[in-house]
């Protein structure tokens, strides 16, 4: 005889789980004292709930297993619906778990009562709530398998108080097998056959569920047939930005030269991201319903084969499965666009030259050490904010999964990502960039940095403003700024007072020993960067933006 809460961790324990995420709850103790019994899963304690979700999806990514993560009902519950949109819109393995009020108290509107399938509607891919404690085995089961295969998502479940802490005998079920498609012959003729007809292919890359084995198999196939290989809108890391196929990425802020390419280009093959909103800028480099380009577009999910393009070729296949049987395509004649790959190659590596910004902290010279300097398979999150695209135009990648950002644009992301980063592999520098917007949404998680020696670098630009916004303000209606202006903490000092190592710079030239000050204290580290606002993009300043929109009035 177990209680709920130990056969719920039993069954996480026979899946591979070995972290959770969560803020505690009375509303799932028996969970608690399930985990407190377990020998195989490490419980990271976190300060609020959108954090632990943040960490647990961030993981994820990190794992291919669902990251999960518990929170209490309620506000605990709304809190943590962050990080599930975070996983739903980067297509991550999650599940969360919702401590619920007892059955005998439901449809009264107790206690922080909510309904999660109404709440959480399509932000997941599935929401359900165990009633039955012999059928926790089966849910869960079934939670795994639904997000992980196809697209992966993440699943809600709520787990009424009383359910759990009920005892019963139940036979666990074994570990999911997620179904994964795969690719055809037939497909895999036709691919080589659309190849063979292209004068300027290029392909852009991106999505879920890849491993290190599928980028290196993408990576031997794209060399050997020399075409040009962007990467989508947060998926800089799938490729080697060393590699002179690599042409760059494909989304905010897009070098004008590549946005030319994929328009101009006879064969878009689209392996792997779902070309959205960020990666299509704004739907306006691929014609809506028949683009222009041939279009090949391989997903996992089969609702996303035509959801907005109407593509000449759909493979529905898990990535890996395409990743493995690219090396059956030979025979190509790779010279005819030879030509294009090696100017599109060029056309990246000019676009990588720092330009230089205004103020005494150069955040493009910081960012630009930071990537000469770091191993290669250190990790690099981000947030949103306008300091993200120093990052996406001078770090350059070199191996997957080096890079936790999200592609939802949730401010607050990069941190509890620099944590779960950190837990998945403790050996490799993480360094998470923030903005002080950004930073302050999730500050609180230093605290679980500290309480668990999560040895992250946090390198902050702080400019005291919302400055994509303000930058956006400029543009729509320039002098007028509204909402905008942040009054600031001292962050160093607060680092300090959590038991970080803080320290501010005030000149670019203090950067380099600061941040080799801050990787010898063997703590979570904070350095400060004091940033002119007016620096709001690699290649513009506030003052710019505002001249052009007055003239334009």
């Amino acid at each position: 005889m177990r209680h709920g809460g130990q056969i719920l961790i039993d069954q996480l324990a026979l899946n591979g789980i070995d972290k959770v995420f969560c803020v505690p709850g009375e509303s799932y103790l028996a969970a608690l004292d399930g985990l407190y019994q377990s020998n195989s899963i490490e419980t990271i304690i976190c300060r609020q709930e959108g954090g632990a979700a943040m960490m647990a999806e961030a993981y994820g990514k990190m794992t291919n297993l669902p990251g999960i993560c518990f929170c209490t009902r309620g506000p605990g519950a709304t809190n943590a619906s962050a990080g599930v949109h975070v996983a739903m819109q980067d297509s991550t393995p999650m599940i969360l778990f919702i401590g619920q009020v007892a059955g005998s108290m439901a449809e009264r509107e107790a206690f922080q009562e909510i309904d999660f399938r109404r709440m959480y509607g399509d932000m997941a891919k599935w929401i359900g709530q165990i009633d039955r404690i012999e059928r926790i085995p089966e849910y869960v089961s079934h939670a795994f398998h639904t997000a992980m295969t196809g697209r992966p998502g993440p699943v809600v479940l709520a787990l009424p108080e009383d359910m759990l802490s009920s005892h019963a005998n139940v036979e666990d079920a074994r570990p999911a097998q997620p179904a994964q498609a795969k690719i055809s012959d037939e497909d895999l003729c036709a691919l080589q056959s659309h190849l063979q007809q292209a004068s300027n292919p290029l392909m852009v890359v991106g999505g879920p569920a890849w491993t290190s084995d599928a980028q290196a198999q993408l990576m031997a196939f794209a060399e050997r047939i020399n075409i040009p290989v962007a990467a989508a809108f947060r998926y800089q890391d799938y490729m080697d930005n060393r590699h002179p196929i690599y042409v760059g990425d494909v989304g905010i802020g897009i070098d004008p030269k590549l946005a030319r390419r994929v328009r101009e280009t006879d064969l878009l093959i689209a392996f792997g991201p779902r070309l959205g909103e960020m990666t299509t800028s704004g739907y306006s480099l691929v014609d809506i319903p028949n683009p222009k380009q041939k279009l090949i577009h391989i997903h996992p999910g089969a609702e996303e084969l035509g959801r907005v393009y109407r593509p000449d070729m759909a493979i529905n296949a898990s990535l890996r499965s395409v990743a493995a049987s690219l090396e059956k395509i030979t025979g190509l004649d790779c010279e005819k666009w030879a030509g294009w790959t090696k100017a599109a190659r060029a056309d990246y590596e000019t676009y990588c030259q720092l330009l230089e910004t205004p103020g005494e902290v150069k955040f493009e010279q910081i960012v630009s050490h930071v990537s000469n300097s770091l191993p290669d398979d250190a990790i690099i999150t981000n947030g949103a904010g306008n300091y993200a695209g120093f990052v996406r135009r001078y770090h350059q990648y070199r191996n997957y999964r080096t890079q936790l950002a999200p592609t939802s644009g949730s401010m607050g992301y990069g941190m509890p990502a620099a944590i779960a980063g950190k837990l998945a592999r403790p050996q490799v520098p993480v360094i998470c960039y923030t903005g002080d917007g950004d930073f302050m949404m999730t500050c609180q998680e230093l605290a679980t940095a500290v309480q668990y020696n999560i040895p992250i670098i946090i390198i902050l630009a702080n400019n005291g403003t919302y400055g994509t916004i303000r930058m956006h303000q400029e543009r729509e209606y320039p002098d007028r700024i509204s909402g905008t202006s942040l009054n600031n903490p001292d962050f160093a000092a607060m680092a300090t007072s959590f038991g970080a190592h803080g320290e501010t710079v005030r000149a670019t030239a203090d950067f380099e020993d600061a941040l080799a000050r801050a990787m010898a204290s063997g703590k979570p580290a904070l350095i400060n960067c004091l940033i002119e606002a007016d620096a709001i993009t690699p290649q513009t300043t506030l003052t710019k933006i505002t001249e052009i929109a007055k003239k334009s009035t």
